[in-house]
């Protein structure tokens, strides 16, 4: 399976980045197009004929029509775009406007020094609706340390000059904001301030190109000095109430959502961008330029091809490809690998992580780890969305180790079929991961050289959630097969072998079945529909036996209808008595597997490390006792995807400590575990009405507290877990 970051090579073109100049009036000598390895502009026109922007144009139009884009974005770029100067820069916007805008809306774009910007170019560019970039790279000192002229002179002065007068009252609704290249021998704190100086609607932040060939100026000493750069303008900017957007920023924060960055610097968003040069030249980004000379050709021009030609180029569909670095990595899924041209060494081309891998990792784990004391008990939906999409990052790494291990023949096979499928259908492929026992499964196999097989059961099953007319071949357990997320099918006389079509077939020697209600041979999993809430009753994955008490046996019809009802109760005490957890439920509660009751009738639940969004409950017909349930055993969940993320405890001390909930003497995490769960629970009995409520939901908060301070005298919290103990205790104490 390629590991995905957010999206497959894209089918359509949704900005065009036209260089309508190619020259420029500074020398930064950080520029990729004039300093860096590529040199193809000294053989291309200054500018785009009016023959050429015409012709760039109707591909755009075509393009659109199409697909039936009803938005292409369009980019001013250069060089520097203003070179142009005032006539021919309209009779440009008004060509393309006359050509694309009678197919689609066009977002225009333009990224500039602003060092040309007069009046007369503010009133062309207000009229077409071209909002303008301005690049600054901080006060002065900071900006003139790159952005000179050719004859060494500062363009401070003169970049100011041209946003103030965009940030005139009239030219306002065109400035688009501040793009900063980030250099580490700035102050990043006298940075942020001087940008917010100029008022940006937004500011972006962009790591200086760089290659393993060439890799970015790092102090000394310093492991990640970009992402300690970073951190602290994020913590300047979080401290002043987020003043204005950052890109960087919130695109991370996009990804962690399980969203789209929409950029190409993190994230997944590959291959939607194209380039046209001055000559009408299809080329890549241009970040490329700074890889190697030509590295961003293509061979096509507008003259000569359509956009989907372009597309259609290996060099733009293996964009989104990721090396087996990034393809174990837990953060893929937020950082995307980082930006392509920044992967590139010499020998292996793209096939490594970015050079700035641990500087991104750095700041994406900073990003996460500030919203642990903040959002306190994570119980919202955004946190568990964030939790979720990190553990599909896990669940991901763990199925690249296992194919690796896998040997020629049916599972290998399986595998290459999962990453087809992984680039036609990530929603299918995105659902079927999120099941919570392939985590079990692949830490057997790992560990215990459990069946490799169920790589085969994950592709019938995101096939069939696909609908995908191919076919896998499954090796059948104890005359079953059981498609995660989905069900089971049973073959009579054992067989050896079966193969699972996406059409819903099953043929094996002997026979055929129906993957659909009314086929005797197919048992679909159990679904108990709440309205905002659906959850399985996993009952029959082989692997769901990973909880602290042994799991029940298939449920019959009754027994279905029995714990639609109980949860039916306990869903509504819950939205009663908890309506703070009821989003997090919804969005990470995934299955629910029935356990074997006590024999003494006594209350039994208990969650798995391994099995996010799984809890394990024996059935009870009490709704308020449920509702407990459910939610102790989801904190448990939570916290266990936060213990994989985030380093809260020390493990170089060794300590027990006494709790009120256990006769044993417990380690640290058993007591975190238990404070976080307790939590939760005091929380619902303190909702509740009467007397009796009253003294169990004291008898809750007291023993909570009483092992936060504990726990706090071990001294195994790391300095996370202090914090995110601290916001616990501070929740406590906003109660009284």
């Amino acid at each position: 399976m390629t590991y995905r970051a957010s999206s497959p090579p894209s089918e359509v073109v949704r900005q065009f980045v036209l260089k309508v100049h190619g020259l420029c009036n500074l020398a930064c000598d950080h520029c990729y197009v004039y300093e860096h390895a590529d040199q193809t502009w000294r053989d291309r026109p200054a500018f785009m004929t009016p023959a050429t922007v015409r012709r760039a144009a109707e591909r755009i139009a075509d393009h659109a029509a199409r697909h039936r884009l009803d938005t292409v974005g369009i980019v001013l770029h250069g060089g520097e775009p203003l070179l142009l100067g005032p006539d021919r820069l309209e009779a440009a916007l008004t060509a393309i406007t006359s050509v694309v805008g009678a197919v689609t809306r066009i977002d225009w774009r333009m990224q500039t020094n602003g060092i040309l910007l007069t009046d007369r170019l503010a009133e062309i560019l207000l009229a077409f609706g071209v909002k303008v970039g301005v690049s600054l790279d901080g006060g002065r000192e900071a900006n003139d340390r790159h952005r000179r002229y050719q004859h060494g002179g500062g363009s401070f002065d003169a970049t100011v000059r041209g946003i103030s007068l965009l940030r005139q009252e009239r030219y306002r609704p065109v400035y688009a904001g501040i793009l900063c290249t980030v250099d580490v021998a700035n102050d990043p704190d006298a940075v942020y301030t001087a940008l917010l100086e100029q008022q940006p609607p937004r500011l972006d932040f962009l790591l200086p190109h760089a290659t393993w060939e060439t890799p970015p100026p790092r102090p000394a000493g310093a492991a990640t000095p970009y992402a300690d750069w970073l951190n602290r303008i994020r913590t300047r900017w979080l401290a002043d109430g987020r003043p204005v957007p950052i890109r960087l920023f919130d695109s991370l924060e996009a990804t962690a959502a399980g969203g789209d960055s929409e950029t190409e610097s993190v994230g997944g968003d590959r291959g939607d961008l194209a380039v046209i040069e001055t000559d009408g030249s299809w080329e890549q980004p241009d970040s490329m330029k700074t890889t190697f000379d030509g590295a961003a050709a293509t061979g096509l021009s507008v003259f000569t091809a359509s956009a989907d030609d372009l597309l259609r180029l290996p060099v733009m569909r293996q964009r989104t490809a990721l090396s087996a670095t990034c393809r174990a990595c837990p953060v893929v899924t937020r950082c995307g690998g980082g930006l392509y041209a920044h992967r590139y060494r010499h020998g292996n081309g793209f096939d490594n992580p970015s050079v700035y891998c641990a500087d991104l990792k750095e700041l994406i784990v900073t990003m996460d780890s500030l919203p642990l004391w903040v959002v306190g008990r994570l119980s919202g939906g955004d946190a568990v969305t964030a939790l979720s999409v990190a553990q599909e990052s896990f669940v991901r790494a763990l199925l690249v180790t296992v194919a690796d291990s896998c040997d020629d023949g049916p599972a290998a096979d399986a595998w290459d079929l999962l990453e087809d499928l992984d680039t036609r259908f990530p929603d299918a492929v995105r659902q079927v991961v999120a099941h919570p026992f392939l985590r079990v499964w692949a830490i057997r196999r790992l560990r215990e050289n459990a069946s490799a097989g169920r790589l085969a059961d994950l592709a019938a099953a995101v096939l069939v959630t696909a609908g995908d007319p191919a076919e896998v071949v499954v090796t059948p357990r104890d005359g079953r097969v059981h498609l995660p997320a989905l069900g089971t099918v049973t073959l009579p006389g054992a067989p050896d072998r079966a193969v699972i079509s996406g059409a819903g077939t099953v043929r094996w020697d002997g026979g055929t079945a129906r993957l659909e209600d009314g086929d005797p041979r197919w048992r679909p999993a159990p679904v108990v529909d709440l309205g905002d809430l659906v959850v399985r009753l996993e009952d029959a994955d082989p692997y769901r036996d990973c909880h602290d008490w042994p799991a029940a046996p298939p449920l019959s019809a009754e027994d279905v209808r029995s714990w639609t009802r109980a949860l039916t109760g306990a869903w509504q005490v819950i939205k009663r008595d908890a309506p703070g957890q009821v989003e997090g439920l919804v969005r990470g509660l995934r299955a629910i597997v029935p356990l074997v009751p006590a024999a003494d009738a006594t209350l039994r639940s208990a969650t798995s490390r391994h099995a996010f969004g799984a809890v394990g409950i024996a059935a009870t017909d009490d709704p308020e006792a449920l509702a407990v349930l459910l939610v102790h055993e989801f904190q448990h969940s939570k916290l266990a995807a936060v213990l994989d993320e985030h380093d809260l405890l020390d493990p170089r001390i060794e300590a027990t400590v006494r709790v009120a909930w256990r006769s044993d003497p417990r380690p640290p995490e058993g007591v975190l575990q238990g404070i976080y769960a307790h939590l939760a629970v005091a929380d619902m009995w303190r909702h509740r009405p009467g007397a009796a409520a009253a003294e169990i939901y004291a008898s809750y908060r007291n023993r909570t507290t009483a092992a936060i301070d504990a726990l706090r005298g071990t001294g195994a919290l790391a300095p996370l877990g202090q914090s995110f103990v601290d916001g616990i205790a501070a929740e406590i104490a906003s109660w009284r």
